[in-house]
């Protein structure tokens, strides 16, 4: 695979995504049982913003960039902004947080994280930037397959399952996690992210996930721009089992304007899957 996120990193999609992930950990903190947070394609963890690849791109720039300079932004990426400026001491933002680093910010006494990386280079890198957090832990593995493996016993449980989507298998490797984790651990909430490039490759892999899950599942769209051109990333999707009560309404106002402030005559959608 010759993914590198360091060209993505701190776009559109990872606000959508990073946002949501700090209101689900939010919402499944309030309660003194442990939380044990499972991310199957965790990256580096941390992402240097004035390096080459993500100069050469721009996305973070009319990302995390709009983010850090909005003054209408929604409390839903509130948190977000915030975990942003801290990790930059206040200045501007030239590092960004990838979900193993905003995890590990906010564990509590009894939480942990398995981050799950199977190239070498990226894991070692990953290492180094959780070198400080003892209860976040790294695993050079396939995150498909040693994550359903992992979500057991008590506590409550948190899936993030953030493929590249640069193998045709993807879409079905995230279905057969789904299924796995959610069979082993029932009330396991599992949120997976995707691109949007075209509906029918979207709309395909929603029943297959409907058909594995067999409960309603939460969905959210962020189309940047309308779905024309299935050789272009379009926009992203979330897909949650599992999702906390009211939580459509934390992904509308994250969706919604991330639409739009950084779309192009877009759509942001929240919907449930039955």
């Amino acid at each position: 695979m010759n993914y590198r996120h360091a060209f993505h990193a701190g776009n559109f999609a990872d606000l959508v995504k990073h946002a949501a992930l700090l209101e689900l950990l939010a919402r499944l903190q309030t309660s003194n049982e442990p939380l044990q947070v499972f991310d199957t394609h965790a990256g580096r963890g941390l992402y240097d913003l004035t390096g080459d690849e993500a100069q050469r791109s721009g996305e973070a720039e009319a990302g995390v960039g709009a983010l850090m300079a909005a003054g209408d932004l929604p409390d839903a990426l509130a948190s977000l902004r915030a975990a942003v400026s801290q990790l930059n001491g206040g200045g501007e933002a030239s590092l960004y947080p990838g979900s193993p680093l905003l995890v590990a910010g906010r564990l509590r006494r009894g939480d942990g994280y398995l981050g799950c990386e199977l190239r070498p280079q990226e894991h070692s890198a990953l290492s180094e930037a959780l070198a400080g957090w003892p209860a976040a832990r790294t695993a050079c593995a396939d995150g498909y397959v040693e994550v359903p493996k992992r979500p057991v016993g008590g506590g409550r449980t948190l899936v993030l399952i953030d493929p590249p989507f640069e193998k045709s298998d993807d879409y079905d490797r995230c279905v057969g996690a789904l299924d796995a984790i959610t069979r082993k651990t029932p009330a396991a909430v599992v949120m997976i992210w995707m691109p949007l490039k075209d509906l029918e490759t979207f709309d395909a892999f929603l029943r297959d996930a409907e058909d594995a899950y067999g409960r309603p599942l939460l969905v959210a769209e962020a189309r940047m721009r309308p779905l024309t051109d299935p050789m272009k990333m379009n926009g992203c999707a979330l897909v949650l089992a599992n999702a906390p009560d009211g939580f459509d309404a934390v992904l509308k106002d994250i969706c919604g304007w991330t639409v739009s402030r950084l779309g192009d005559g877009g759509q942001a959608r929240v919907w449930t899957a039955a």
